[in-house]
């Protein structure tokens, strides 16, 4: 039989034991912040029926699906002529009937539908899990990866969007992050626009255009504008509202006075200055501090379809990295499930690019590098008998600690605890088993101190 070379397919990755001690760092340090802020949390399956992902994020998030294939012989029973057209859109809906999950917002939607007979509303929920894009794989960007999502569906106050962008600070000043921005927008304010220039039925043309300017630059953004169906007329009063500088306050006052004639836009910036309003009484302890964190960006667009009001997009500003987290508000996203008029606000945080930013800039701390805080060593069989209760003892005691699993040369067991990371070995000889005093050896600083059991447990927990 030939041996087959293991390999792993694009865009995915393994992670050793080390890694996953650093990403449940992450997963628990922002599902403590979403518990803190009253979010319960879900799960959802895998796979979902294809009919619940597609059309929700639009043409170019419809192609990123990955479809699965359905089980037995799924090619029997579909007719010659579209057998024959080779072509795999007629196929898909004969061969495929359900997907992996593109995001979580969508599946959480199906879910809220499905179980609104068990459901207390306004329902605040929180989901870590992984989700699949069929993407071209590059630095930052995979196929498979985690999202961190809060939302709260059955409330329309705006309480919500403002405590988000507290989550947002929190959850990543705890991970150790110092220079990040979030981005805030609104939907509305970008159909205010679309409506001023004339061409509110260009609204999404308009917003996936000015959404690259961070990637293609001011001339890119006006050529895709022009592909787009837009004019040099319309793009001269769009440039002023994509170049608007100053503070968040200053932006919104230029932005009253060109949107003055658009009731949506207003809408839309109305609801920006309510955000801001709820921010500046729940900061107003002065604990945190947002003027240098919070931006109000009328370039941020999103991609999907689905938003219809405040949007985010944060960005650390310490790596050269794509956003870490992005989100907003949908009204009625239920709707397409038969639950209509149940708004929702939700944000995400994408973990693995969070974890490639904490790995960079070495963030993580030395707790989350540990696995075991001590190792027991084993020279022969009657130390090995000693160890064994000392080794529960500890464990007890809420010590994470292991016992080399059989006797071996000092160096091999020394060796063993700094593949590991481990901290702390106890080593137990003759001497130790007659007076009591083992030696405790710190890996880091090399020093090494005779304590009983009882000492160890202390300095170990301390």
């Amino acid at each position: 039989m030939a041996v087959i070379k293991p390999s792993i397919p694009k865009g995915t990755r393994d992670f050793s034991a080390s890694e996953m001690v650093k990403r449940n760092h992450i997963f628990n340090t922002i599902s403590a912040v979403f518990k803190k802020y009253g979010y319960q949390e879900i799960q959802t399956p895998t796979m979902e029926n294809l009919s619940t992902l597609t059309g929700k994020y639009g043409d170019e998030g419809d192609k990123l699906i990955f479809k699965v294939l359905n089980s037995g012989d799924y090619l029997s029973n579909i007719p010659t002529d579209k057998l024959e057209s080779r072509n795999s859109q007629l196929l898909i809906s004969e061969i495929s009937e359900k997907a992996l999950r593109y995001d979580l917002t969508v599946p959480f939607a199906r879910y809220v539908v499905m179980h609104r007979n068990e459901i207390s509303f306004p329902f605040k929920r929180f989901q870590i899990q992984p989700v699949w894009r069929a993407d071209r794989p590059q630095k930052g960007r995979y196929r498979e990866f985690y999202q961190c999502d809060a939302d709260v569906v059955g409330s329309e106050s705006l309480i919500n969007e403002a405590e988000f962008v507290l989550i947002y600070h929190e959850a990543l000043t705890k991970l150790g992050l110092k220079d990040f921005t979030i981005k805030i927008n609104n939907r509305k304010i970008l159909s205010g626009i679309a409506e001023i220039i004339g061409k509110p039925e260009l609204i999404v043309d308009m917003t996936v255009a000015i959404d690259k300017l961070d990637k293609i630059g001011l001339d890119g953004v006006k050529i895709e504008l022009i592909e787009r169906g837009f004019d040099e007329n319309d793009i001269e009063k769009l440039m002023p509202i994509i170049l608007l500088t100053g503070s968040n306050e200053q932006k919104l006052d230029s932005l009253r006075a060109m949107l003055s004639s658009s009731e949506t836009g207003m809408k839309g910036i109305a609801e920006i200055e309510a955000i801001f309003d709820f921010l500046n009484l729940l900061t107003s302890n002065k604990q945190i501090n947002l003027n240098k964190s919070l931006e109000l960006d009328i370039t941020l667009a999103r991609g999907l379809n689905y938003y219809t009001g405040a949007i985010f997009e944060v960005k650390t500003n310490e790596v050269a990295m794509g956003s870490i987290g992005g989100g907003g508000r949908y009204d009625d996203l239920t709707g397409m499930f038969g639950l209509s008029d149940l708004t929702g606000v939700g944000i995400s945080f994408g973990a693995d690019r969070i974890y490639d930013v904490l790995e960079e800039l070495k963030l993580f701390p030395q707790s989350a590098s540990e696995s075991t805080k001590v190792l027991i060593s084993n020279f022969d069989e009657k130390a090995e008998k000693y160890a064994l209760p000392l080794l529960q003892t500890l464990r007890e005691k809420g010590i994470s600690a292991e016992i080399y699993p059989s006797s071996a040369k000092l160096k091999k067991q020394m060796t063993y605890a700094d593949d590991k990371n481990i901290p702390f070995v106890i080593l137990i000889g003759s001497d130790e088993m007659e007076t009591g005093l083992l030696s405790l050896k710190n890996m880091k600083s090399g020093e090494q101190q005779k304590l009983t059991s009882e000492e160890i447990a202390s300095l170990l927990l301390a």
